[in-house]
């Protein structure tokens, strides 16, 4: 099945030239079955290319999704255009009467603030407590993730001498997870963070489980049973030259930055970035998405109850 996008959304074109299944308005409206709900808050400021990202992986998915883009309604985006957010984003006031089969909050290049001095933490802590009543299952990445440890478990970030920024090896911990079925032993994953989570601050009772993590960068994914929560603290989403636009911003910035690990072939910025994380982010997206179907009520105003 395809996902169901606004027909105008400048992801639609990206996806549909790419082959993924995208479904029109009109022809979403005859069919006789219940879409999943999923809701995205983007707080990247580079709106369009997330939303892109985030459209891509859900879209792979066999059954019929709905997204619904949400932006936050006390902040004011910098890097994208009123028309864009006005014409597709809806605020959470606007949508916290809604449910949704599941709900993702996205990363911000916000890190090293803490996080009681974010502009818009009020608000944020407003919409992961109505996560807890108005979403089946939460998807928290990068920041979003440690954001919500944070606010649910108090699970401290710290910040890194060097940024962790590449490529790296992860594990996988727990090969009976439905989030890892499929999973290799070990794969890799995108990287670009100046703070990390630490296994030995996972609070002893909380119900979080690590799933997946690497020996140089740490906890990577954590589930949590309470909530059907997900926390990806990388960016399993990242396309295939999201870190080379990182790099190069920063060297044409001046900003001292070593090259990405282990993510231009001999390590020369020269040469065309490999994608060796894209069929395991499509796994992780997938499996989550077949779990949220496998699991929700078929009433959405069940949901939460």
């Amino acid at each position: 099945m395809p996902i169901k996008i606004p027909d105008q959304l400048p992801a639609r074109e990206v996806l549909v030239k790419e082959g993924v299944s995208v479904m029109d308005e009109q022809t979403a409206l005859r069919q006789d079955i219940r879409p999943l709900q999923i809701g995205l808050l983007n707080l990247m400021p580079n709106k369009v290319r997330t939303e892109t990202q985030i459209a891509r992986l859900i879209g792979a998915s066999p059954l019929q999704v709905e997204l619904t883009l949400v932006r936050i309604g006390t902040h004011k985006a910098k890097n994208t255009s009123e028309d864009h957010l006005i014409s597709f984003y809806q605020t959470w006031d606007e949508v916290k009467d809604r449910k949704f089969d599941g709900f993702i909050i996205t990363g911000a290049p916000i890190e090293l603030l803490p996080f009681e001095d974010v502009t818009y933490w009020d608000e944020l802590k407003q919409i992961m407590d109505w996560t807890t009543t108005n979403v089946h299952s939460p998807f928290f990445i990068c920041w979003g993730a440690m954001a919500a440890a944070w606010h649910f478990h108090k699970v401290p970030k710290h910040t890194l001498e060097q940024k962790a920024f590449g490529v790296f090896r992860h594990n996988n911990n727990a090969p009976a997870s439905p989030y890892l079925a499929g999973f290799s032993d070990d794969f890799a994953i995108p990287v670009s963070r100046w703070t990390e989570v630490r296994a030995t601050d996972i609070p002893a009772g909380s119900g979080l489980e690590l799933l997946m993590e690497s020996e140089e960068t740490g906890p990577s994914l954590l589930s949590e049973e309470t909530g059907n929560r997900l926390y990806m603290f990388n960016h399993i989403e990242y396309d295939s030259t999201s870190l080379k636009e990182e790099y190069d911003r920063d060297v044409a910035a001046g900003v001292e930055i070593a090259v990405p690990h282990e993510y231009y072939p001999d390590d020369d910025p020269q040469r065309r970035p490999l994608n060796r994380w894209r069929s395991h982010a499509h796994l992780l997206f997938g499996n989550w998405i077949n779990r949220v179907y496998q699991t929700t009520a078929y009433d959405l105003e069940n949901i939460g109850k």
